[in-house]
């Protein structure tokens, strides 16, 4: 499994030493972990996602372009037909990213809305649901996942801390997690928002084992 870091804010580069696979950058004007500003020159084997929540176009497509970033997370209600709107309005201008679709869970969910999303994603991203459109600091039940439909490689998050250690090597060995593709954390790991925790994100990191 992939490690993916979200809520980038106040000490990027530190976390970029640690060489996750993902960066998030959260590019919603109400969350606390909003990024403004110039991105720091991040080593090449990480990709930059931005996090969206029913953004417009224009914006998404100017962000994208302005930051390189590679992929986008799209955390609000964006149809199968605003997901491929994005993708082909990138690809003109000759920028190729994977588009991340998020579905937020608690402890039931109709796997029948991914249906429309399958040719126009390129991963799903199962969240928990909760008050605000990530961030929530806790987990769903990873149990529900047993009827996943697809073989679409999905990223895992919801409140994953050091505390969730065992868990996931329990998950690990089910048959749910065979298109786990990325383990992603963000407010467990933080001091205040934006602000990681380096050294539990590196004990988190080499526990894990991700490759």
């Amino acid at each position: 499994m992939k490690l993916k870091i979200c809520g980038m804010k106040l000490n990027t580069t530190e976390v970029a030493q640690l060489r996750p696979d993902y960066l998030g950058f959260i590019f919603w004007e109400h969350s606390s972990r909003f990024f403004e500003g110039e991105m720091p020159n991040l080593p090449h084997t990480i990709s930059k996602v931005g996090v969206f929540v029913d953004a417009e176009l224009d914006y998404i497509i100017e962000t994208t372009i302005k930051h390189r970033l590679q992929g986008l997370q799209l955390h609000g209600h964006e149809t199968p037909e605003y997901c491929s709107k994005i993708a082909s309005e990138l690809k003109i201008q000759n920028h190729k990213v994977d588009i991340i679709k998020v579905f937020s869970i608690k402890e039931e969910f109709n796997f029948d809305i991914l249906k429309p999303y399958e040719n126009v994603c390129d991963y799903f991203l199962f969240d928990t649901k909760g008050k605000l459109p990530g961030g929530n600091g806790y987990t769903f039940d990873w149990s529900v996942l047993k009827n996943y439909p697809s073989n679409k490689p999905y990223f895992l998050s919801g409140g994953i801390g050091l505390n969730n250690i065992d868990k996931i090597n329990e998950f690990k060995k089910t048959p749910e997690s065979k298109y786990c593709f990325a383990i992603d954390v963000n407010s467990s790991f933080e001091i205040v928002p934006g602000l990681k925790k380096i050294e539990e994100l590196s004990e988190f990191k080499k526990v894990i084992n991700i490759q």
